[in-house]
């Protein structure tokens, strides 16, 4: 028996889209990385540039 793959309604899409943006504003307002030890900051940071720069290779 297959069950077909139910789409969200527009309420909860809505929903979906106020949540994502008040979680947003929230980490904006609580800076959390920033409060992280520097160590830890410095580690993310190149790993996010790694990430970036994987990404622009597969593009060119």
């Amino acid at each position: 028996m297959i069950e077909e793959a139910k789409m969200a309604s527009e309420k909860q899409r809505a929903a979906a889209r106020k949540n994502i943006k008040k979680a947003s504003v929230a980490a904006r307002k609580k800076r959390t990385v920033a409060h992280l030890p520097k160590k830890t900051r410095t580690a993310l940071a190149k790993q996010a540039n790694k990430v970036k720069r994987q990404k622009a290779a597969k593009k060119s």
